[in-house]
């Protein structure tokens, strides 16, 4: 298919295994024959994060049992009143939980919940489902800001090897919005470069946009312009790698491995594994108990994860520094 179902992911994902039940019982259970499950995507497939929420509900389906036509997906859903329309939509075929994955989603969802309090509404990356006054409707996301600081070391490393630990170079940051999210993830990046080239400073660009990948490779190539040696994103696409990869520039992603984009000069990429959310959150309908109105995990203690294989990889140039990634993965996990 098309370009992320190629990839051989080399990422640092922020996934839990979810060894809690859910709370108290809430409704009566639903049987996996009779589930239906809604959710509204920002996206598709071309765009990363979108990408790995679907990868997620592939991951949630065989989990709980469910076959293809019981997920009802709306896709391209802006952050408008689009999604309230979407989010009714799913509610009167009758799905029982419905997700919807952007920040910008979360009042329509809360208006919808408001109005089918039977059915559950639960909300990527918002915060107002603990005043909503809703019981029907949740947050969830995850500490990634842990694994953009774990990636900030890898690239670190990557800036120790071509330029020795006590480099003063520049790198690059392309963020979406100036939001709280983005603003933790580059400021826990920054912090991760810094734990092993102290001296290194940074710019941040924004392009007003979660995924324009032309915007986003010319906000790229801005700041390769201005002199940065390593770029990274808050950002959907691939626009950000597809520039470095152009001027030979080391490149951090998000979401999905950039290697498709970036052969040659992607290191890493900070992701999530959404899979574990969405699986518990249907059991939660399926067993009729209470999904927590706020859900945010982080990386597991001491553990380094690759999206695919569950290790950590670190692309390396040289046949010679391969020899040496089992100290690094030591390293970078003694860190966490």
């Amino acid at each position: 298919m098309k370009l992320f179902k190629k990839a051989a992911v080399l990422t640092m994902t922020a996934a839990v295994t979810i060894g809690a039940a859910c709370a108290a019982s809430a409704a009566e259970p639903v049987a996996a024959e009779d589930m239906k499950v809604g959710i509204v995507y920002i996206g598709d497939e071309q765009e990363g994060y979108t990408y790995a929420h679907m990868i997620g509900m592939d991951d949630m389906k065989a989990a709980c049992g469910l076959s293809d036509d019981q997920v009802i997906a709306k896709y391209n859903i802006p952050e408008d009143e689009s999604c309230y329309d979407a989010a009714v939509d799913l509610a009167e075929q009758g799905c029982q939980i419905i997700f919807a994955n952007s920040f910008g989603h979360e009042d329509y969802i809360m208006q919808a919940a408001s109005e089918y309090p039977d059915v559950q509404f639960c909300h990527a990356t918002g915060y107002q489902a603990a005043t909503s006054g809703l019981e029907n409707m949740h947050n969830y996301f995850t500490s990634v800001y842990e694994s953009r600081y774990v990636s900030g070391i890898v690239a670190g490393m990557k800036l120790a090897e071509e330029y020795g630990a006590d480099t003063d170079s520049k790198i690059g940051y392309v963020g979406a919005y100036s939001y709280a999210e983005v603003i933790s993830g580059y400021t826990a990046f920054y912090l991760g470069v810094k734990s092993i080239c102290p001296n290194v400073t940074m710019e941040v660009k924004y392009t007003g946009s979660w995924a324009d990948q032309a915007l986003e490779k010319e906000t790229a190539e801005a700041l390769i312009a201005d002199g940065c040696v390593l770029v990274s994103q808050h950002a959907d696409t691939t626009g950000a790698a597809s520039a470095a990869e152009a001027n030979k520039v080391y490149d951090v992603g998000y979401n999905v491995s950039m290697l498709d984009a970036a052969p040659n000069y992607a290191l890493t990429s900070a992701s999530i594994k959404w899979g574990p959310y969405y699986t518990y959150a249907v059991n939660c309908v399926m067993n009729g108990e209470t999904i927590d109105t706020d859900w945010c995990p982080g990386l597991c203690r001491r553990r380094c994860m690759d999206h695919r294989s569950g290790h950590l990889r670190c692309r390396r140039n040289t046949g010679s520094s391969r020899q040496s990634m089992g100290s690094d993965r030591r390293r970078i996990c003694s860190c966490i």
